[in-house]
C-alpha cells in the first residue's frame, strides 16, 4: 500500500505565521519611539521563522505507516527541531543586525532565539497534535479499507469452497459409479459429506490447523480420484512441526483446484502435486502441462489466498512459474502470529 503523506493547510501556516509576525510588531508599536522600518524587520524575522518551523516540521515527520502509529511522541525530533530552529533564528538575527545595525547585537541575538524557542515549541507541540489526528485518520480509514477486503475475500473465498461446477461433477461421478455398482460408491458419498461438512465448519473462521487443513485436502482429493482415478497424484511430506501451525481455511484445496482449472488431467499425461514444507514455508508445486484451450481465469482464486495472508500476517504469497513447474510457496502462520 502506498504511504500517506502528511499535510497542512497552506493558509493555515500562512496565516498563522503571519499573525505572530504582527504579534511580534505589537511591543514595537507601544513603544515612545516607535520605529516602523524597526517594527517591520522585526515582523519579517518571526514571520520568516514561523514558516520555516512549520514546513520543517511536516517534511521531516514520517510518512504514515500502520507499524509507526504506536511510536508515540519523538523527544530526539524534537531536539533536533529546536537545534535546527535555533541555528536557522541565529541566521535570522544576523540578517536583522545588518538592517538594523543600531542595535546593541548580544540583547537581540538573546531575545530573537528565546523568541525561536518559544515558537518552535509551541509549533511543534501543535503540528504533533496534527499529526497524530493524520495518524488517527489513517488507521480508520485502513481499517475500513481492510474490513471491506475482508468481506470481499469471504464472499469470494465461499463462492470458491461451495463450487457448483465441483458439485455437479461430482454427482455425475457418484451417478456413474452407482450405475456401475462400484464398491467405492458409499466411501464416495461418505468422503462427499465429510467435505461439505468442513466448508460449513470452516468457512467462518480466520486460520484453522495445518492438521485440519488436510483433512480437507485429503476428502477433497478421494472425490478427486474417483474422477481421475491415476490421472492425478499427490505427495505430501511436510514435518509433523507444522501440524499445529495455522492456515486459512481451504487455502490447499483452492491451490489444487486452480492446478486442476489450468492444466491437462488424464492417465496419459498425469497431474502431479507435491505438498511439502521448505523452512518457513508450505510449498504447493505442481507439473506444468498446460490445456490446449485454457479455461477462462478471473485470477481471483490466487488473489483471494494472497489477500487473506496480507490481512492476517501482513505477508504476500511466493507464486513462481517455471517451465516445468508451477509453485506457490505460503508463509508458515504461528500461533503467536495470531491476534
Amino acid at each position: 500500500m502506498k504511504k500517506k503523506t502528511f499535510r497542512v493547510s497552506g493558509k493555515l501556516i500562512w496565516l498563522s505565521s503571519l499573525f505572530l509576525g504582527i504579534l511580534a510588531s505589537i511591543p514595537k508599536v507601544a513603544e515612545h519611539h516607535f520605529n516602523l522600518y524597526e517594527a517591520i524587520v522585526n515582523s519579517a524575522v518571526t514571520f520568516l521563522f514561523s514558516l520555516f518551523v512549520w514546513y520543517y516540521n511536516i517534511i521531516t515527520f514520517p510518512a504514515y505507516a500502520s507499524r509507526n502509529v504506536a511510536a508515540g511522541f519523538s523527544i530526539a525530533r524534537m531536539v533536533k527541531s529546536l537545534v535546527v530552529g535555533l541555528i536557522v533564528m541565529f541566521i535570522l538575527a544576523l540578517i536583522q543586525q545588518y538592517l538594523l545595525s543600531h542595535l546593541d547585537f548580544g540583547p537581540v541575538v538573546l531575545m530573537v532565539e528565546m523568541r525561536g524557542i518559544l515558537i518552535n515549541l509551541a509549533f511543534y507541540l501543535f503540528i504533533h497534535l496534527l499529526y497524530q489526528g493524520f495518524q488517527n485518520q489513517q488507521v480508520g480509514i485502513e481499517l475500513e479499507r481492510t474490513r471491506s477486503d475482508n468481506l470481499s475475500a469471504q464472499y469470494e473465498l465461499l463462492k470458491q469452497q461451495v463450487n457448483p461446477h465441483f458439485l455437479f461433477n461430482s454427482l455425475n461421478t457418484l451417478k456413474y459409479m452407482v450405475e456401475s455398482g462400484d464398491a467405492q460408491t458409499v466411501p464416495f458419498i461418505l468422503k462427499l459429506s465429510d467435505f461439505y461438512r468442513f466448508t460449513l465448519e470452516s468457512r467462518k473462521q480466520d486460520l484453522i490447523k495445518l492438521s485440519e487443513e488436510l483433512k480437507i485436502l485429503h476428502a477433497y482429493m478421494f472425490l478427486l480420484k474417483a474422477r481421475f482415478e491415476e490421472g492425478i497424484d499427490l505427495s505430501v511430506n511436510i514435518s509433523e512441526a507444522l501440524y499445529n501451525s495455522l492456515i486459512p481455511p481451504f487455502t490447499l484445496q483452492l491451490l489444487v483446484e486452480n492446478a486442476i482449472k489450468h492444466n491437462v488431467v488424464s492417465l496419459d499425461r498425469p497431474l502431479h502435486i507435491h505438498l511439502y514444507s521448505d523452512g518457513g514455508a508450505i510449498v504447493v508445486e505442481n507439473t506444468l502441462q498446460p490445456k490446449k484451450t485454457p479455461e477462462a481465469s478471473t485470477g481471483l482464486g490466487l488473489e483471494n489466498i494472497n489477500q487473506r495472508y496480507i490481512h492476517l500476517l501482513d505477508k504476500k504469497i511466493e507464486i513462481l512459474a517455471g517451465e516445468t513447474l508451477f509453485t506457490v510457496k505460503l508463509p508458515v502462520i504461528h500461533e503467536d502470529h495470531h491476534h
